[in-house]
């Protein structure tokens, strides 16, 4: 055994020995074994900590509430999935989060009049399936405000349900390829909904499915494929939204007598970008929207589709566009009267070797129209003409409007039009084309504006007084 070391101190004339612990170097390895110890220790209690607990639920406070109580639970996170079945309020006051953990719908509202307001819903599954979303909705009189719903496949799916409001929500799907997205709102044979001021982002579509008497106002959509998509949907009114960087701002489907008025639309850019589109679809009014920096401002399919009718296309600002408007084909029964026509590379076109005269082009302002207004009465004393040349090029083969601005097809494009060697196509015909975009001119008698077709309606039944509730966006 080695001796401890030791050190000798003077006294009166005699040399004495006193022990002393370990040496500094002994010091400093047994710190360094202990700090060893510790790090070992801390990464094998790292590795071996207890999962966390279920959360709490609050399905026995929602469950013991009695009809029309307002239930503001403690702040904090609680578990999915939670059903309301009784008209209650459930009010997070900004500070309750709901975790579905990736499982399934997150809250199911299966009554009439109950309110979910300032809630979190967060982490939905991912099946499309069962359509697993942050609410689902089975019932009348339900108003659903001030939520955030983040991480959820889809955001609100309403079934067979009316008379409901959505306000004021923010939507985020999940984090997938926009095709594998789900839908922000979804409704399905449902009526007289309001679907009103909502922040949407990266979500796959709002669709209406066989749904009539909605109103869908002052929502902003981005992000997504289509923001706004109707199928076989009658009387819907859409106005004063703000869709951007979707691939489609607003797209109807055999869906008739929908008014579409005051949205601002952009940036629907790509192969299929396009501001709004109709197919089979009739009695549409496209009014007072801005339609600017997409591939097509608006397409028109077969639409008009039922007999004796028409679609109007009235004071819509239409600029800055590939295409500001596309046929399909040769149609007839559009009145496209007092738009604005600005800066589109090509301000109508059509996908066949056809024409779109059979239209009513009247009041339009047209930046290309080359004629003067020699009585000073703010129409063009000549008739804005159309007519198509090496277009034809570009109508015939849609990809060679590439190609649209090299040196080769503007001299082709020059010489059709100085000499062309055929009668060229006449594309449309406007009699009163406008010197300004601020010209005003008179309707003819029989064009003016239709009645709102929900402004007559009202609900028919309204237990829960939501009808005053709608109207105050402040509620």
């Amino acid at each position: 055994m080695t001796a401890l070391p030791t050190y000798a101190t003077r006294g009166s004339g005699s040399r004495f020995l006193r022990k002393r612990g370990p040496a500094p170097r002994s010091l400093a390895a047994f710190a360094l074994a202990a700090v060893f110890a510790i790090v070992i220790w801390s990464v094998s209690t790292a590795g071996s900590t207890a999962a966390p607990g279920p959360l709490p639920s609050l399905q026995d406070l929602i469950d013991r509430a009695k009809p029309g109580e307002i239930i503001v639970p403690p702040p904090g996170t609680y578990a999915a999935p939670l059903r309301i079945s009784k008209p209650i309020t459930l009010d997070g006051a900004g500070a309750v989060t709901i975790d579905g953990q990736g499982e399934g719908s997150l809250l199911w509202i299966e009554t009439d009049g109950a309110t979910v307001k300032n809630m979190r819903l967060m982490r939905t599954g991912e099946s499309h399936n069962d359509i697993d979303s942050g609410i689902q909705v089975r019932g009348s009189y339900n108003a659903i405000k001030d939520n955030v719903i983040d991480d959820a496949l889809f955001g609100i799916n309403m079934q067979q349900s009316n008379s409901n409001v959505v306000r004021r929500n923010r939507i985020k799907s999940k984090s997938f390829d926009l095709g594998v997205r789900g839908d922000s709102v979804r409704l399905w044979y449902s009526m007289k909904n309001r679907i009103e001021d909502n922040v949407i982002r990266d979500a796959r579509d709002m669709v209406v499915w066989y749904s009539e008497d909605n109103v869908i106002a002052r929502n902003v959509v981005s992000g997504g494929r289509y923001a706004l998509h109707f199928m076989y949907s009658l009387r819907n009114v859409v106005e004063g939204n703000r869709y951007r960087d979707n691939s489609v701002g607003i797209f109807l489907m055999y869906s008739d007598s929908v008014v579409v008025r005051d949205n601002r639309i952009s940036h629907a850019q790509g192969a299929t970008g396009m501001g709004i589109g109709m197919k089979e679809s009739s009695d549409v009014t496209l009014e007072g929207n801005e339609i600017v920096y997409c591939a097509t401002g608006i397409y028109l399919d077969v639409s008009p589709f039922q007999p004796e009718t028409t679609n109007r296309l009235r004071k819509n600002l239409i600029a800055f566009n590939g295409i500001g408007v596309l046929f399909h084909n040769d149609w007839t029964g559009n009145i496209i009267r007092d738009n604005r026509f600005e800066n589109n590379l090509m301000q109508a076109s059509v996908n066949a070797k056809a024409s779109a005269k059979r239209n009513d082009w009247a009041a339009n302002y047209w930046d290309d129209y080359q004629g003067f207004d020699l009585d000073s009465d703010g129409i063009g004393d000549t008739a804005h003409e159309k007519r198509v040349y090496a277009d034809r090029l570009w109508m015939d083969v849609p990809p060679a409007a590439f190609f649209k601005g090299s040196a080769v097809l503007s001299t082709m494009d020059f010489l059709e039009r100085l000499a062309p060697f055929t009668e060229p196509i006449l594309l449309l015909r406007d009699d009163q084309p406008k010197m300004s975009a601020d010209v005003v001119v008179a309707a003819p008698e029989g064009t003016e504006a239709e009645a709102d077709p929900l402004e007559e309606k009202g609900f028919k039944l309204d237990p829960f007084g939501l009808k005053k509730r709608v109207y105050n966006r402040q509620d």
